[in-house]
């Protein structure tokens, strides 16, 4: 059978699943016996249909989702009671991680986005300075003096900063997933136009001779604040692609599906923008060389790197057994 065909077939048993999870998941009446065999008998099917579908159709929107919603199972099944603080563990340590790998091209697409606006704003600032007034915000544009930087390092008010920080760049992250409900129009609207102010300010002070000094303020903190907002914004975009090419689903599935997928990649920006906020809320602005500020940019892209390769080597090492049921007892 095709794919159309195998999920026409077996969609309704998979919604049964889900229903099933999310009753015992949260006791919402009294469990019976019944109901636990229909879940045991139902996951048994989905793992059959995942093998199957990994078998003949790896590619496929239908392949991710039965491999969720079995892994959900999974959990319910043999790992019924967990404390809070392992969940959290478990989310970042192996679901953030398997979500972000799955939708790496989504997030690279995103950063491609935000790199489009940067590179023509630098390009239309590096001919002319005063471009700066017509693409930045005025109120910006004014105040920004490239000879006055790092004259008050050492007096800035760290935590006050840093707070002040973590919620502007969460919320922009907020605004480049939320988007994604608009096919995807707001958040490209959103990484692009991030994207032309950078630019735009690295221009400047490189028209000031300042460039090693700029970059020395940005890096520290912008290596995992943008990282941030590329996964967010990748998120935006899966959700917008999701809903313009609904494919075998219709776009209200999508829309549940994918929304949970995004606001899930969403929260794992999380921890990122905390920690860029305390960089640059309490290193960025302190009275320290401009070489230990690239040292710490260093430091950043290695935990950064190994956070993501620790957690592919460890999705290898995870993958479930109960996902290789042989495809011939499929039916």
């Amino acid at each position: 059978m095709n794919v159309k065909q195998f999920v026409k077939q077996y969609r309704e048993e998979w919604e049964q699943l889900e229903q099933s999870v999310t009753i015992l998941h949260k006791r919402s009446k009294k469990i019976t016996s019944a109901d636990i065999h229909q879940f045991q008998r139902l996951y048994q099917k989905a793992a059959q249909h995942l093998s199957y579908s990994q078998t003949y159709f790896p590619e496929e929107d239908v392949t991710q989702y039965l491999n969720e919603l079995v892994s959900k199972s999974h959990n319910l099944l043999y790992k019924d009671q967990i404390s809070s603080l392992k969940q959290i563990q478990h989310f970042f340590s192996t679901t953030f991680i398997h979500l972000l790998l799955d939708q790496w091209k989504f997030v690279i697409i995103a950063m491609f986005l935000f790199m489009m606006g940067a590179l023509a704003s630098y390009i239309s600032v590096l001919q002319d300075p005063l471009h700066m007034y017509s693409i930045l915000p005025a109120d910006l544009a004014h105040s920004i003096d490239p000879n006055s930087l790092g004259i008050n390092d050492g007096e800035i008010d760290g935590p006050t900063m840093s707070a002040a920080i973590m919620t502007n760049n969460i919320q922009v992250a907020i605004l480049a997933f939320a988007g994604g409900v608009t096919f995807g129009v707001g958040t490209i609207y959103v990484l692009i136009s991030n994207g032309i102010l950078v630019g735009a300010l690295a221009a400047l002070y490189w028209h000031y001779g300042k460039a090693y000094d700029f970059w020395a303020y940005i890096v520290p903190h912008g290596m995992i604040e943008l990282t941030a907002i590329f996964i967010a914004g990748g998120a935006g975009l899966l959700m917008g692609y999701k809903l313009l090419v609904p494919g075998h689903f219709s776009r209200n599935y999508q829309l549940k599906l994918q929304a949970k997928r995004s606001v899930q990649l969403l929260l794992g920006t999380i921890p990122l923008f905390v920690i860029a906020g305390l960089i640059e809320g309490y290193i960025t602005p302190s009275a320290i060389s401009l070489e230990a500020k690239y040292f710490v940019a260093v430091i950043t892209v290695i935990g950064l790197t190994a956070y993501i390769l620790i957690g592919k080597v460890l999705r290898k090492a995870q993958a479930p057994d109960h996902h290789r049921t042989n495809w011939r007892d499929f039916d």
